[in-house]
Parts: C-alpha cells; sequence; structure tokens
C-alpha cells in the first residue's frame, strides 16, 4: 500500500509532476533533483501460494495525491496479492463480496470452463453484495498473467491483481531472481465522472492540443501552403493529431506496484544475477512504453506464452497484455525503469538496484506523438469527405457476405480479402473509415517509430514474436470474419461495425473450427482487443510458430489478422479492454 511522502503535499504538485508540454518541461516539473534516491526499504505486493485461495474484495482508504480516496481492493491490498499457481494442479478460489454492489473476477489469459470466466451476464450473474462466488477448475498453462473485476468500473478504482504459474516441467528462461512489474493508472475523480465528462467533451482531459506555437512551427517546416492544407483535412474530419489518449495524466497517476512516481518502487539484485521482470500493464486506460536507459531488455515471453528470446532497448505494452524480460544489471549502479503514458502526459516509474542507498538517474520522456494521415488508414489522396461519403460507397452487400463468409490466406500470413465496409458503419455514429488499412506487424506505433534511427533503440514490435514451440494447430482457415472496430470520437461512441454491443447478435462459431478473424481499426485510436476462453495466434508472417496471446493491439488506421481454433464451448466476451470503450465496443462470442 502507498503512503504520502513529506514533500506531496497538495494536488498541485503532483499535477505538475506528470503533466508538461514537452519532454524537458515535464522533467524540469519533477519534485526531486535528477538524481531520485531509492533509499527506502522495498515495498513488495503480498504472494499467495498453493490451491486453495479465500479472496475478499472490499473497500479501503487510499492516498496517492495528497488526497484520502476510496479503492476497491483485494484482501486489502492494491494491488491485489499476487497469485501463485503450479501448472497441472486444480485450485480452488472462494471470492466473497463485501462490497455495497455486485463484483466479479475475471481470470484474464487463462483458458478455462466459461462458467468460471468471470463475466456477469455471459459467464455467471455476479457476486451479490455479501455474497461467495467459488471458482475451480485445472490450471492448464503456465507464465505471467493477472485478475481483475468485470463488473463496472471496479478495474479503475483498484481490483487487478498478477497471476505466476509456474511450469510442470523445467522453465527454458534461466533467470536468478523474479520481479512483478503491474502499471496502471489512478484517478481521485469517479471513474463514472470521467466517462460522463467524456461523453459531454471527449477531449476534456486533453492539455496538449496544438498552440499558435506549433503552426508557426510547421510553416517554418512545410511551409504556408502545406501547412494550410493539413489543417483544412484535420479540421474537415474535426479530429485533432494529438488525440493520443481519451483520459491523460490531467487526472491520472501512474503507478508501478502500487507506487507513485514520487515514491518509486525498488527491486533488489546482486552481482551477476539474472533478473526476470513480469510486466503486466493492468490499467484502465494507458498504453505505456518501456525501456530501462542502457539496459538491453531480453523478452522471453508474451502473454504468459513462451517465445524465441529477442533483445530490445523498448517495449510498448497495451492494456491487459503482459511481457517477460531477462536484464543483467550492472552491478555498481541503480538503473531507472520507466513506464512513458503513450501521450507522454506522465510516467510510472521504478529502480532497479544492488543497494538502496545508490540512486538512478531519470531521464527525459520522449516528446509527444502527432497522429499523421497514415495512422488514419488513409493517404491526401485517398482522404474521405466525411459530409459526402455516401458518394463513395461499393456495393457493401457483397463484401459483407465475403467478410463474413470466407476464409482466405495461407495461415500464419494473414488476410488477402479485400476491406469491406459495411452498411452499418455509414452514419453519425461512426466519423471514419480507414480506406487503405495495412498490417503494421513491423511498426512499432505512433511515438516509437523513429527511436532506432534517432537515439539507437531497438523497439519490439509484433514481427519480433515467434512462439518458442511449433504451432499446436497447423489447420487452414475454414473462414475468416472481418470487423470493424469504429466510433464517433466527437461524440465518444464506440462500437464494433458500427454497431454498439447492446444492439449486436452473438458471433457463433462451431466447435473444432479454424477461423480467421481480421480487425480494421477504422478509428485513430489503439484499441487492445482481448478474446475471452481461446487462445488469438497472431498471423505474423510465418505459420511454423505463431505465437499465441490473449489480447492484441489494433493500431490506428491499421489491420491485423489472428486464428482462433474454437475449441471452448460457451459463451465468451470479446471486447477492447480500454475500460470506457469496453461496454459498447463488445460481442459475445458463443461457440456451439
Amino acid at each position: 500500500m502507498t503512503k504520502e511522502t513529506n514533500w506531496l503535499t497538495t494536488p498541485a504538485t503532483r499535477r505538475r509532476f506528470v503533466l508538461g508540454t514537452s519532454s524537458v518541461l515535464a522533467c524540469a516539473a519533477l519534485p526531486w533533483p535528477s538524481l531520485v534516491s531509492a533509499n527506502e526499504k522495498p515495498v513488495g505486493i503480498p504472494e499467495l501460494r498453493g490451491r486453495n485461495f479465500n479472496l475478499d474484495i472490499d473497500y479501503k482508504m487510499v492516498n496517492f495525491t495528497g488526497k484520502n480516496r476510496i479503492a476497491t481492493t483485494v484482501n486489502g491490498s492494491l494491488p491485489a496479492p499476487v497469485l501463485r499457481w503450479k501448472q497441472g494442479d486444480k485450485v480452488t478460489l472462494k471470492v466473497t463480496n463485501h462490497l455495497s454492489h455486485d463484483s466479479s473476477i475475471h481470470w484474464h489469459g487463462m483458458i478455462l470452463p466459461s462458467n468460471m470466466d468471470g463475466v456477469p451476464g455471459l459467464s455467471f450473474a455476479g457476486i451479490k453484495p455479501g455474497g461467495t462466488y467459488e471458482y475451480q477448475f485445472d490450471v492448464q498453462q503456465s507464465g505471467t498473467y493477472w485478475y481483475h473485476s468485470h463488473s463496472g468500473f471496479q478495474e479503475q478504482t483498484g481490483l487487478y491483481g498478477a497471476i505466476i504459474i509456474d511450469p510442470a516441467e523445467a522453465d527454458p528462461v534461466e533467470y536468478d531472481r523474479e520481479y512483478v512489474v503491474i502499471l496502471s493508472d489512478w484517478t481521485d475523480e469517479d471513474p463514472a465522472d470521467v466517462y460522463a465528462k467524456l461523453k459531454k467533451q471527449s477531449h476534456y482531459y486533453n492539455r496538449q492540443e496544438r498552440t499558435a506555437a506549433d503552426t508557426w512551427n510547421e510553416i517554418k517546416d512545410k511551409g504556408v501552403t502545406q501547412t494550410w492544407r493539413d489543417r483544412k483535412m484535420w479540421n474537415q474530419m474535426r479530429m485533432s493529431d494529438r488525440d493520443i489518449s481519451d483520459v491523460t495524466g490531467a487526472t491520472y497517476t501512474f503507478l508501478m506496484n502500487g507506487q507513485t512516481p514520487e515514491q518509486g518502487w525498488t527491486g533488489l539484485f546482486n552481482k551477476g544475477e539474472k533478473v526476470r521482470l513480469r510486466f503486466i500493464n493492468a490499467a484502465a486506460m494507458t498504453l505505456f512504453d518501456v525501456r530501462i536507459p542502457n539496459v538491453k531488455m531480453t523478452v522471453v515471453a508474451a502473454d504468459g506464452q513462451n517465445i524465441e528470446p529477442v533483445t530490445i532497448d523498448d517495449f510498448r505494452i497495451g492494456v491487459a497484455e503482459t511481457y517477460d524480460v531477462i536484464v543483467e544489471p550492472e552491478a555498481d549502479k541503480a538503473h531507472t525503469i520507466i513506464a512513458q503514458a503513450i501521450d507522454r502526459t506522465g510516467f510510472a516509474y521504478g529502480v532497479l538496484t544492488p543497494d538502496v542507498n545508490m540512486t538512478a538517474e531519470l531521464p527525459e520522456l520522449d516528446p509527444s506523438p502527432v497522429l499523421t494521415m497514415a495512422d488514419m488508414g488513409m493517404d491526401h489522396g485517398a482522404m474521405m469527405d466525411m459530409s459526402s461519403d455516401m458518394d463513395h460507397q461499393m456495393d457493401h452487400s457483397m463484401h459483407m457476405a465475403m467478410a463474413t463468409q470466407m476464409g482466405s490466406g495461407k495461415a500464419g500470413y494473414g488476410s488477402d480479402m479485400p476491406v469491406a465496409h459495411k452498411e452499418t458503419e455509414f452514419g453519425p455514429h461512426v466519423d471514419m473509415r480507414a480506406e487503405k488499412p495495412m498490417y503494421k506487424l513491423d511498426d512499432p506505433g505512433i511515438g516509437l517509430r523513429d527511436h532506432a534511427e534517432k537515439y539507437g533503440r531497438k523497439v519490439l514490435t509484433y514481427s519480433d514474436i515467434h512462439n518458442l514451440y511449433p504451432t499446436i494447430d497447423s489447420r487452414e482457415p475454414d473462414r475468416e470474419i472481418q470487423l470493424h472496430l469504429t466510433g464517433n470520437m466527437a461524440r465518444y461512441m464506440w462500437s464494433i461495425d458500427g454497431i454498439k454491443y447492446a444492439d449486436a447478435e452473438p458471433l457463433v462459431l462451431k466447435y473444432g473450427e479454424r477461423v480467421r478473424f481480421t480487425l480494421i481499426n477504422d478509428t485513430m485510436m489503439n484499441h487492445p482487443m482481448h478474446l475471452h476462453g481461446m487462445w488469438s495466434e497472431l498471423e505474423t508472417g510465418e505459420g511454423t510458430r505463431i505465437p499465441r496471446k490473449h489480447t492484441v493491439i489494433v493500431q490506428p488506421g491499421s489491420k491485423i489478422s489472428y486464428l482462433v481454433s474454437a475449441d471452448a464451448r460457451g459463451r465468451w466476451a470479446y471486447h477492447c479492454h480500454l475500460i470506457f470503450h469496453m461496454m459498447s465496443m463488445f460481442r459475445e462470442v458463443k461457440v456451439i
């Protein structure tokens, strides 16, 4: 549990800490000098081991910003206790709800029976106030996973924790010490109020909009004519190229293992040790870009599954993703772990050190990203005039039939089916459509693309991820389902194929079939998409070692494909994991 430091006295102090108009200003605003002390005893997350667990969901007072607020916790801990299981065991978890409203726990990434999945309305009825629900299932996998509430906005208020599953056989990853590193975002506001503000004004928390100085710099760089053309196009679309995150450091405090950046989480190591860091993004709305300056990270697992090791300097972790990395830090110094919010309005912070009295230099934040037309899935010539979009329609009925019935492309290599915008995507509830979406598997994403050239830093991409073991199900897909991630950002309306969840029919899969899902992101936001109960086997360009993931980022204006073996009967949730998108950008997947 966090505690207030002696200089964190006002909310204004915290705001100055996380906000800044540039990386220089952001770091200049820090309430510490350029060297950060790690002189406090490391604060750990409680860990529970075994096969039988009693988990109590309740309220607890916390203070991250100088103000007392009510959090939702498990066994009084934020983050919730780490649950340590063994592959092959049967675990029993008795979860008691002490809240005044319904609750639940979803075991994210776990392969289990549908009635154990923890999604109210699909898997079960939820846990009533004062009630207890007994989850019981066989642990079929190993690796790094997590658990969280699937009720209301409880995940935003603190109900999340790590799951570590030790393999039944020898671990292929060698290491001497390990740490769980849970990244999250906290707001003092009631999450319902945050959502209400977004519905009224979608850019309410965006403090990085374009200024007169930015326009003048563009004129100097590109000239008046090109600057005018660019501004005209963005204005016609009624969109902002600075709209990177819906919710920002204007209200969020970014946490690492429940510690604020002012406190800084600390992990100790000894000389010569290999340290395994199990990163989990348990944030409600924030994608993080992670690095340890001057320390190479070797990624050995993605979403709990072992991969062929790949050495990198930076990686982006979407909401709900997990990555395991091995580091070998130098023994005579402390090392900063920095997880920047994708929009650079703040960061989570920690230190790896052989001595709590050592200091670690805090680097400047990377520059704030700016969207381009390529991020919109279009170029200047292909940019659609949204006020006259009906003049640009193709034969949607024909393409819709193709997008739901036909399979295409060899397994592992993605779809070669044409993009098909459905009739339901046209109207005031959809404000853009990507006309030229591309696979961007080798693209690290906005804000990271120039790191190799500019800084000499290798950034992880999805094309780098290859499963450590051969592909289990090597069948070609029986059919393909093409889905469009859609929305009207100005009205803060989200949907799939232009249809919100409340009005949507389930996606029905036949038990045993092999299906390709191709997702087209018709919005300018990153969407981490999560399919419950079954693996999403990401098609990265080869079929022999297709990586298994439970959550996949779909970049703005892009497309992505993965294969699903429908090997789990029941009703399953399928949704964007950004909590304020989830209720509408959601589908039921029914395996019969």
